[in-house]
């Protein structure tokens, strides 16, 4: 296999054969339809072959083009069956393995950036690569003090490679729409492209998941792997196993499924509360269920022992602190204040907070009680005791929001997103879509009073009841 291709006009080449791709097939159905091939069948194929070459281009191009594929898997969710379907496994894939670099590559990193003499730093190391993503691929190995490692290398060129796909991706959006209907490919594009620079730095990386390892050292319920070495495209950590989320989504028990999702809640909003930082990169690849440190792993119980009393002492692996956002304090005051005022039913109040916060501009006047209305089916999960977070309803969702005739998609259309908010809102949204890719119950109201500044009243206010029971 050939190197990363870095040539701006073969990548653009590669990326231009999607939508060239998807006419052709197009062309390629008309003609098995009129010779005697059902719409229904035809369609089931096409869409196949279309996942087929997403997943191919996508993968051996890595760099943004990539990027963009892990970022789309996780809303597929979203997406009416018949269109999700196909995608799916395609997209999953993403998620967790590309076509790797070959081996003279990965020797020509390493020694490169660890030294010509780099194998005395391990004791063995693995050639064949466990993981390969976006920026980098990983690596076990075990360290010369005999701890197991991951050792992730970037792929040479993938500044450049990034830049150049996300470029290049901008002038397809229009293309790429029919693979993720209802989505707007152009705003996720344009924020993936503002992080380029943090992705490529391994040293920042290496920060931000020291913070997090040292925050989260002997936590019963989340494990970060420690920085053992950090150079430039070069990181070691230590190595954790367990079975991947993507596994878990298709393959897991209800009580594993339910667990995972919990933990995920809870790390989303305990990790800006406890470090200051939000794990921006919330796909399926970057976390790992793992067994209970008594070694039960939520399958082999005691006699008696029920499947939920087994996953209880599962936790969450996590991945990746290639991309953060810097939040000091903490998630802001004013999503929990809002969210809670919303729960409230107080239309001019969370009006109020949206306003001085920027997300209704003050050329614009908008009708309280209708945002009101659009705002409570979205934050449905915060109104009771436990949520079950499913693909219907984020359909549902989508759906609601995305057609030109309703009214939520006018009011929505006259909203805006702060900057400040963007990458809170992204990663927000994509921790809901794995939630339901999960099918998970999960009790997000323990989670929001525990760790989301502003949600719980201020002494002396009156406590609201839960919304479900007003409703």
């Amino acid at each position: 296999m050939s190197d990363l291709p870095r040539k701006a006009v073969t990548r653009t080449v590669k990326l231009a054969s999607l939508p060239l791709g998807f006419a052709g097939r197009a062309t390629w159905g008309l003609g098995k339809r009129i010779g005697g091939k059902s719409a229904e069948i035809v369609a089931k194929e096409l869409q196949q072959r279309t996942a087929d070459q997403l997943f191919r281009v996508l993968g051996e191009l890595k760099g943004g083009a990539m990027k963009l594929g892990q970022a789309m898997s996780v809303f597929e969710s979203a997406l009416p069956e018949e269109i999700a379907g196909p995608y799916r496994a395609a997209l999953t894939k993403l998620q967790e393995a590309a076509p790797p670099m070959p081996v003279r590559t990965v020797h020509a990193v390493l020694e490169e950036r660890l030294g010509e003499e780099w194998r005395e730093l391990f004791l063995e190391f693995d050639e064949k690569p466990s993981a390969a993503a976006s920026i980098g691929q990983v690596h076990r190995a075990v360290w010369h003090d005999g701890r197991q490692v991951a050792v992730k290398l970037q792929y040479p060129g993938a500044g450049e490679a990034l830049l150049s796909d996300l470029a290049q991706l901008s002038r397809f959006t229009r293309l790429l729409g029919p693979l993720m209907p209802g989505m707007d490919i152009k705003p996720l594009i344009a924020e993936l492209r503002d992080r380029v620079a943090e992705e490529l730095d391994y040293e920042l990386e290496a920060e931000a998941q020291r913070a997090h390892a040292e925050e989260f050292a002997g936590d019963p319920d989340v494990v970060v792997p420690d920085v053992v070495h950090q150079s430039d495209q070069v990181l070691v950590t230590e190595w954790i196993d367990g079975t991947p989320l993507s596994e878990v989504i298709a393959d897991g028990t209800e009580e594993e499924r339910d667990r995972a999702g919990q933990l995920l809640a809870r790390f989303l909003f305990s990790g800006p509360a406890r470090t200051g930082l939000l794990h921006a990169d919330p796909h399926p690849g970057n976390f790992r269920l793992l067994p209970a440190p008594d070694g039960r792993d939520g399958q082999d119980g005691e006699s008696g022992e029920s499947g939920e009393d087994r996953a209880a002492g599962l936790r969450l692996g996590v991945l990746d602190f290639g991309t953060v956002d810097r939040l000091p304090g903490g998630l802001p005051d004013t999503i929990g204040a809002a969210l809670r005022t919303t729960l409230d039913g107080d239309a001019d109040g969370v009006y109020d907070m949206l306003r001085e916060e920027g997300f209704v501009k003050e050329t614009i006047e908008l009708d309280p009680d209708a945002v009101l209305e659009y705002l409570l089916p979205i934050i449905e999960p915060a109104r009771a005791g436990e949520f079950t977070f499913t693909r219907e309803w984020i359909r549902g969702q989508a759906a609601r929001i995305a057609d030109p005739r309703s009214p939520a998609h006018q009011l929505g259309k006259q909203l805006n997103l702060p900057p400040s908010y963007l990458l809170i809102h992204r990663v927000t949204l994509s921790t809901i879509g794995v939630l339901c890719q999960l099918n998970a119950t999960v009790r997000l109201r323990e989670e929001l009073e525990e760790w989301l500044p502003g949600f719980l009243p201020e002494e002396g206010d009156a406590d609201p009841a839960p919304a479900a029971a007003r409703v």
